[in-house]
């Protein structure tokens, strides 16, 4: 195991069993909140899996008991507006930079996926779930809308009726509903997650690396669109702008308070 960073670390087969076969594993317990390191230990993970010619498919693993609850909002509420936008643009990177490796990437979820867990793993090629997971765009459930390119790529999935109201109820969903909407691609017992995400990923270890990593940039290049840098500032203005809202408000209560 080589450890990036604090939160996230690439594992990597020794090449006695299943060479080629990495792990992108977040690690920050009890719920792997996600914070600003995090994201930038996500970034350096991508950036490191895409550079690896020992690396040709990648699973993504939160650990046995929870993919990611989403975003450390302890941390989010100690943030200015000027502070929140930084962190909406990393949080973003990061996302991108995991949609991005250019390998066959497989989520496996366990326990929960809210929020901002919820668009990472959306980031994944595909998605193997345990069939006790629950899942959410819950971000307005705290005054906020999903970031890091969330909405987009959640609308992508299930449409834009669909997705609307899953953002605006901020509910959670269980793993059947996920799977019936098209979130997850495979749902299997809770302790089968790890293992079911191998066999994925082992379909594609001896597959032709350029090929595959040109196959996946023009498929995602489809759904992003030339305006992507565009939509990425305004999914970020839109976040920034919620977040101010709520922090003017909270600023406010704390002076009527006083």
């Amino acid at each position: 195991m080589a450890a990036l960073s604090e939160f996230v670390s690439v594992v990597v087969s020794d090449g006695s069993q299943d060479p080629g076969m990495a792990m992108l594993l977040l690690s920050r317990p009890p719920t792997n909140a996600m914070t600003r390191q995090v994201y930038r230990e996500l970034i350096a993970a991508a950036d490191e899996l895409g550079r690896r010619d020992d690396v040709a498919a990648v699973i993504l693993f939160g650990g046995h008991e929870i993919f990611s609850a989403g975003d450390d909002m302890p941390e989010l509420r100690t943030l200015s507006p000027a502070e929140a936008g930084a962190a909406a643009r990393v949080r973003r990177e990061a996302i991108d930079a995991v949609a991005a490796i250019p390998k066959p990437t497989v989520a496996a979820i366990t326990g929960y996926a809210l929020g901002a867990g919820l668009t990472l793993a959306l980031a994944a090629d595909w998605r193997v779930s345990g069939d006790n997971v629950k899942f959410g765009a819950t971000e307005i459930l705290a005054g906020l809308v999903p970031g890091g390119g969330g909405m987009a790529r959640l609308t992508r999935v299930v449409g834009p009726s669909r997705a609307k109201e899953l953002v605006y109820s901020g509910r959670f969903f269980d793993a059947e509903e996920a799977l019936t909407l098209g979130l997850i691609d495979d749902m299997v017992a809770p302790d089968n997650v790890y293992d079911e995400a191998a066999t994925w990923v082992r379909r594609f270890l001896d597959g032709p690396r350029p090929a595959l990593a040109a196959a996946k940039a023009g498929i995602n290049a489809v759904y992003g669109g030339s305006s992507e840098a565009e939509r990425h500032a305004a999914e970020d203005g839109r976040y920034v702008d919620v977040f101010a809202a709520g922090h003017d408000a909270d600023a406010e209560g704390d002076r009527r308070g006083g």
